[in-house]
Order: structure tokens, then C-alpha cells, then sequence
């Protein structure tokens, strides 16, 4: 069903990440943190990677990408997009598959894994979701770093009562939803789960992975959507309000608050 739904979503999730400043901050502050811990060169895996947007940005950098996702409208997408910046020799191979089952690739294969914007938060129960995680690991090169962002948790809830307050009427919902995580109204009918850090940090501790830092993507900005995007019309307050954010963006509550969080590891 989550391949449906974004099947049917594929410009969206395209314009997504740039289509005004508080969205622009999961984007720009992942560029960031990728720009900080990725090689100076070599083969990157864009994992659940969508419609390329992440992909393409890296080819423009000079890396070498291989595009992996579960949608193929997705993919034709991307591969469009690819042929129209001329990055065809940068992306090597446009793959479908899931996260959960990377065995079309061979152990310690990539420079850098990322996993990125939340397809881990859409696969449904915990044992499927470690497979997952061991995969992005396995073909991993050591010492090669692996991203991962998901939904957070406490920063879905901080958004619920301007956006889903219909969603906290229905109580079982409401309550499996922050006791557990899980969301299967996620868009109306699809699943996600939700993580708290902990939740995150948990799943990748592991004897052959160090995690090496913990990102809230949009960090304090996550429950003032409309008054962010207020904000960044004023040059000088926005300048402000990005230098504290990207002081902050790594302290535990941040992370903890955020709608989307970014954790950075080391394959060992």
C-alpha cells in the first residue's frame, strides 16, 4: 500500500523537500551533515531514494550513485531527471527493491549507504525493520558511513493537534500511535512507525556499527510550520534562526523533537 501511495505521489515527494523553508530544513540540514561525513569520492547506495532527489545532488558533488527504490514510477522519474542534467555516467544502475532485501548486492560494496527521509519508518514490525538495518550495514564497506533518517516520534505528536486532531479523536489510534509508534492511518490508510531516539539508537547498536551522531532535521522548527516559512522572509532573522539551528540540531532534545531525525554511523 506504501507503494501505492507513492506511486501516485512521485512529484510530490519530488518538489517536497524545496518547496518553501521549513521543508527546506530536512534537506539542507541532511546535505550538511552528508557534505561533513561522506568520502571525498567514490560509490554511494541512495536507498529507498524516491525520485532521485538526493541522487541527483550527489552526482552533481561527483559521486558515483546506485538508485534503490520500491517504486518504479519513482524510478522512471528519476531516471528522466537524470537524462535531463546530463548525470547519466554518475548514476550507475536504477534498481527496484526494498530495504529489507539489499541480496542483489554483495557484502562491503559501497563507499557511503543512505537511507534517507523515512523508508525505514514504513516498514511494518520490529523484526522486518532489523533486517532492514542489517542490510544497509552489510553492503557497507568498512568504515564506510551509513545515514538514516526516520520519523520522530514526540515530533509527530507536537504536530497533531494543528494537523490531525480528527487522528487524536479515534483512541485507539491515538494511543497505539504514542505508546507504540505505530501509525496505520500514516496518510489516511498506510503504515508507519514512528521512533523515538532511543528507539533509533537501539536498532543500530550493534558489534559491527558505531554510531557516530544524532541530527534533528527541523529540530525547534518541527510544530511552527506556517510561522518558519513566515520567518525565512525576514533576511536577517532567518540567517539568525539557521546559524542556532545548526548549533542545536544535534543536542538530545532537538533530535528528540524533531519530525524527521538523521543518525550517522560507522560501519566497523
Amino acid at each position: 500500500m506504501v507503494r501505492e501511495y507513492y506511486a501516485r505521489s512521485v512529484e510530490n515527494e519530488w518538489k517536497r523537500l524545496i518547496q518553501d523553508a521549513y521543508h527546506r530544513l530536512e534537506f539542507d540540514t541532511t546535505m550538511l551533515f552528508l557534505k561533513k561525513y561522506l568520502p571525498k569520492k567514490g560509490l554511494i547506495l541512495d536507498a529507498g531514494g524516491g525520485p532521485g532527489r538526493y541522487t541527483i545532488e550527489l552526482a552533481k558533488l561527483g559521486y558515483d550513485v546506485v538508485l534503490l527504490d520500491i517504486t518504479p514510477e519513482n524510478l522512471e522519474f528519476a531516471k528522466r531527471r537524470v537524462k535531463r542534467e546530463k548525470l547519466e555516467n554518475k548514476v550507475k544502475e536504477f534498481i527496484e527493491g526494498s530495504i529489507t532485501d539489499l541480496s542483489m548486492f554483495s557484502s562491503n560494496t559501497f563507499d557511503a549507504v543512505l537511507c534517507l527521509s523515512g523508508p525505514l519508518s514504513h516498514v511494518k514490525g520490529e523484526k522486518r525493520r532489523e533486517k532492514a538495518v542489517s542490510e544497509l550495514i552489510r553492503v557497507a564497506k568498512k568504515k564506510a558511513p551509513v545515514f538514516v533518517s526516520v520519523f520522530g516520534k514526540f515530533g509527530c505528536l507536537s504536530l497533531g493537534p494543528a494537523n490531525w486532531p480528527r487522528e487524536i479523536e479515534m483512541t485507539e489510534h491515538f494511543r497505539r500511535l504514542y505508546s507504540k509508534g505505530d501509525d496505520y492511518r500514516w496518510r489516511g490508510k498506510y503504515y508507519a512507525h514512528y521512533f523515538t531516539p532511543e528507539e533509533l539508537q537501539e536498532a543500530f547498536t550493534r558489534d559491527d556499527f558505531e554510531i557516530i551522531e544524532m541530527v534533528g532535521l527541523e529540530g525547534l522548527a518541527t510544530p511552527h510550520i506556517k510561522a518558519i516559512n513566515r520567518l525565512a522572509k525576514n533576511e536577517k532573522a532567518w540567517k539568525n534562526w539557521l546559524e542556532m539551528h545548526r548549533k542545536l540540531c544535534t543536542h538530545p532534545i532537538v533530535v528528540g523533537i524533531s519530525v524527521h531525525i538523521l543518525l550517522i554511523g560507522r560501519k566497523i
